[in-house]
């Protein structure tokens, strides 16, 4: 069963991703999982902790000369802030005279301190400061911020590197791309999707629509003078897909469910729509399924196309996934990331200690993350496909996983043999 865990605050000194359930034999390096941390990095909109950063895999179980193990995988990412923040954020009892050094000076690059240990106690509208400080009885807001910070999608990312290269071995792709950035739509239709990858690679704002990009980044460039935030929708594609990943037998097994559970679980996300999504609803049956057809040739097979014996759509309104079941088509999700909580310009709060009324609390911060969270976005979508691909394939080693699934893809272009009528029955 493939599962992870990840640990660690924004300022502590690493943030920690343990994943088991990855089978022996899968070829891992350290730099394939480094690429994707550089691409969580970038983007159109970033703060300052991006200038700090360097992320960096230390892969420190699991994999043995470049092969994993069959053993758990942890992956360790060092926080370079640490150094800024080792005090505040030790985990050992303050001396009275370190605190009282704590109070005097604010660590490097940082606003100064907001009371004893650079306490927060003016929760910020849209984050997890008011609700994790009533929820686990604490008057410093920063005992829950830390770990809420979007910091710990580096985490995620590592992991879904992981799970992304697993899928590579059974030509299965992950990629995204920016469709909305705070109103202003971006047009990929028609486009291949490779086209799709190698254009929101190049662009600073993710997009596949070179004619939008100077707009968003000017709409970024008025939210950061005015001190605001700004979100937007993203898309995450998968290709290659195999039909039958996932199960309709049980509710906690449908692949759906679990993409819906993995996006919903990052940072300012609230909502995520399958193929048509909320389109669909609007839309009559006959304009919104996705007709059968078949073919012995697999030239006939539409771009992205992955195995199902010959079966295959013209359209892709189910967003590959029927049932909670893969059907064959590309996986295609689509996520809206609301504007990131911390403003530089203030929103009415209520102070903590004191019950009275006082502006929240301002920390580091982006301007848009968007472009970061797309990336985000394929790791968790890529984990989950991962565990359903898994869950049906699954084995001790990388070539067991084979054998299952080649087995597989055999019997899906074997034709069934007639059974037999009972007697009497036409």
């Amino acid at each position: 069963m493939l599962r992870y865990l990840t640990a660690g605050e924004s300022h502590g000194p690493q943030l920690t991703a343990i994943v088991s359930g990855v089978p022996a034999g899968l070829t891992l390096r350290a730099k394939e999982i480094d690429h994707d941390l550089r691409r969580r990095q970038g983007g159109y909109g970033r703060g300052g902790r991006m200038k700090i950063e360097a992320d960096r895999v230390r892969i420190v179980s699991g994999v043995r000369h470049g092969r994993t193990l069959g053993s758990p995988i942890t992956l360790i990412l060092e926080n370079k802030d640490w150094r800024n923040w080792e005090a505040i954020m030790s985990p050992e009892p303050l001396e009275a005279t370190a605190q009282a050094e704590l109070d005097s000076e604010p660590a490097l690059g940082e606003p100064r301190g907001e009371g004893p240990r650079r306490e927060i106690t003016r929760p910020r509208p849209g984050h997890a400061d008011l609700a994790g400080a009533q929820k686990f009885a604490q008057t410093d807001a920063r005992n829950v911020l830390e770990r809420a910070s979007a910091r710990a999608t580096a985490a995620q990312v590592a992991v879904g590197a992981v799970c992304k290269r697993l899928l590579a071995e059974f030509g299965m792709r992950v990629i995204s791309h920016v469709v909305n950035l705070g109103g202003i739509p971006a047009d990929a239709a028609g486009l291949s999707y490779e086209t799709i990858a190698e254009r929101a690679e190049a662009s600073s704002v993710r997009v596949a629509d070179p004619a939008v990009e100077r707009a968003m980044m000017e709409l970024i460039d008025a939210c950061k003078r005015e001190g605001d935030t700004v979100g937007g929708i993203f898309e995450v594609i998968v290709t290659g897909v195999p039909v039958g990943l996932g199960n309709v037998m049980n509710w906690d097994e449908k692949l759906d469910g679990m993409i819906g559970r993995a996006i919903m679980s990052m940072q300012a996300i609230k909502g995520v729509e399958i193929g048509g999504g909320f389109r669909a609803a609007v839309r009559r049956g006959s304009e919104v399924h996705d007709a059968i057809y078949f073919s012995d040739d697999p030239g006939e097979m539409p771009p992205g196309h992955g195995p199902t014996g010959g079966f295959y759509r013209r359209t892709n309104n189910a967003g590959g996934l029927e049932g909670g079941m893969t059907n064959g088509e590309p996986i295609v999700v689509r996520v809206a990331k609301k504007p990131i909580s911390t403003l530089m310009r203030p929103i009415p709060s209520v102070d903590l200690a004191t019950r009275q009324p006082a502006d929240s609390s301002k920390e580091r911060s982006d301007v848009c993350a968007l472009p970061a969270a797309a990336v985000i976005g394929e790791a968790l979508v890529a984990y989950a496909v991962a565990w359903a691909f898994l869950e049906k394939f699954g084995g001790d080693s990388l070539a067991e996983v084979r054998r299952n699934y080649e087995g597989y893809v055999r019997s899906l272009s074997a034709r069934a043999p007639a059974e037999p009528r009972p007697a009497g029955q036409t």
